[in-house]
Formats: structure tokens, sequence, C-alpha cells
């Protein structure tokens, strides 16, 4: 019952982001994953795709508190996590930066500088912000969509391998169906004003949900199926650095926020083929690639060239 009522709840979900974005079933479905496993997501496509317009309806649909973050090349780490300021007591007084939400935008990250990129990292893999020697929580359920345009790379800094791994998947945007374009055409709401989303899960059965996810089974060889996927791309001498532990833990998490998603408390092997690129490509650093630079797509080709060699074992639950 509580598998059917949380189905009906992704359609609601689905048909009231619907209302504001036309397509991208698929993006939608995977970010929503990434919420549930309580991880963050990095949303390539080229710029006119809608991609903020995607993640405020996301997040007025979920009923949680939306941020976005402009980043710039003059972007300091304290207009994303705040700073102590004087008040009118004279006593020094924490003001909260835009970091402090539960799904938080950062548009654009790379063209921000390795020091401001970096002020998301404690926040990215721990939930909190330290400032001035004081860790302040952020508030639950926490996510980090950060948005970056793969064609322009004129004032942009290569995002570093160890912030990369903190995303939990890699999600490519592109254009829309011939007829969703088509639909798009005729239909007039394509603004934030014209917004009229009402959210369709709490936070709190959010969080529910997040907690569920962790419970859902895995057969030993779905794991054993798992790790070896994760082994091949540390030995594959056209891979110079592969998937790390933390990377595999976050896999594991995704998969079994999928199967939740998809309606089943176990995870299959199909779950496994979906989400390997999307949360397994862009850890990987490739050896022929130039120095501060990534090949995305080589990297996916990498690991869909794993999925082929490796046998799926033939694992299914009713």
């Amino acid at each position: 019952e509580a598998l059917e009522a949380l189905n009906a709840k992704q359609q609601q979900l689905l048909q009231e982001i619907g209302k504001v974005i036309v397509g991208q079933d698929q993006v939608i479905r995977e970010v929503t994953t990434a919420i549930f496993a309580g991880g963050h997501v990095l949303l390539v496509g080229v710029p006119g795709l809608a991609k903020t317009l995607l993640v405020n309806t996301i997040a007025q649909a979920l009923g949680l508190e939306f941020n976005r973050i402009q980043f710039t090349p003059d972007l300091m780490p304290s207009d994303i996590v705040g700073s102590e300021i004087l008040n009118e007591q004279r006593q020094f007084q924490f003001m909260k930066g835009p970091l402090f939400a539960n799904i938080v935008l950062a548009d654009e990250i790379n063209r921000a500088s390795p020091r401001s990129q970096s002020a998301l990292l404690e926040a990215m893999e721990r939930g909190i912000v330290s400032v001035d020697g004081e860790a302040r929580p952020i508030d639950t359920p926490f996510m980090v969509i950060a948005t970056q345009n793969p064609v322009d790379f004129e004032s942009t800094f290569p995002l570093p391998n160890a912030q990369l791994d903190r995303f939990l998947m890699r999600i490519a945007m592109g254009y829309p169906s011939k007829e969703d374009e088509a639909t798009l055409l005729r239909s007039s709401k394509t603004h934030y004003d014209r917004m009229a989303i009402r959210p369709v899960i709490s936070k709190t059965e959010i969080q529910e949900l997040q907690v569920k996810a962790q419970s859902v089974f895995i057969d030993d060889s779905i794991y054993n199926y798992i790790h070896e996927i994760i082994l091949a791309t540390r030995v594959r001498p056209n891979i110079e650095l592969g998937v790390s532990p933390r990377g595999a833990l976050a896999f594991r998490s995704a998969l079994q926020a999928a199967a939740l998603v998809n309606g089943r408390n176990f995870v299959s092997p199909d779950d496994v083929q979906q989400y390997a690129v999307p949360c397994l490509a862009h850890r990987l650093r490739l050896a022929s690639k130039v120095a501060g630079t990534y090949d995305w797509d080589a990297s996916a080709r990498v690991v869909s060239e794993i999925l082929s060699e490796l046998p799926a074992p033939h694992y299914r639950r009713s």
C-alpha cells in the first residue's frame, strides 16, 4: 500500500511539474531520485533549456525552500554561506547566506573561482557550514543542484575531482522532443510569475522517504554486479582515476532511491544499468584527457562499455 501511495504521489508530482515544464520527464525523475537519495546533482545543458525554471518548479512541487546563487568570477565564499555582521546592539550576528535552503541552485558553478566553489564542499558533504570556527547546520532535506554550460569555456574554472565526487549524479538535459517543443511554442507558461504550483509532497514526507530508501533491499547478486562495475573502472588502461569508495556508496544510495521511485522495494539489474552513467561517468578521469578538461561523452561511453562487457544477474523479485 505504501508503494502504491508513492506511485500515486509520483504521478501527481509529474502532473504538477508538467503545468510549467513541458517534457523532460526523465530529467525530473532523476532529480527526484537524487532528492530521495539525499544527494546532489550537476545539471548540464546548453543555455535556454529552462534549467533554472525546472529546478524552481520541482522545489515548489515538493514544498521546499528554494534559493538561487548566480556564480560569477567575483563571487566570494561569504556571499554563499553568510557572514558575521555588527547589529544595532553592537553585537556580532550571523546573517545566513543563500546556501541555507532546502534546494540551492548553484547556477553556472564553473564561472566562480575555486575558492568560492570550495565553499560548497563542507555543506555538500556534511550538511553544515563553518563560519568563524562555529559549525552551523543546514535544515534537511538539503540539496545542491549545480548547473554547467557545456559549450562556453571562457572565464570558467574546471570543477576539481574532489568536488565532482560529491555530486550523486551528473544529469544531461537535452533539447525537447519535436512534439514537446511544438506544445511549448503554443504555451504562455514560461515565466516564474505565472507559476501556480501546489506542493504534492511535504517536507516531512520527503525526509521519511529518504529514510525508507535506505532500507530498500539489494540482493547479493546485485551487490556483486555493482562491485564488479566499480572495480572495472579502476583497472581499465584508458581510465586514470576510477570510482572511489564514496562514489560506490553514493551509487548504491541512488539505486535504492530509484527502486523506490519506480514503485519497488528492491533494486533490479535495470536500475543499475539505468543509473550507472549518470552516477559514475563524472567521477572518472580518463588517461587521455587534457589537463583541466573533462570529456563527459567519452566517460559515459566507457561506463556503457563496462556494462556491455559484464553480464547482468538474472534477478527478479515479485
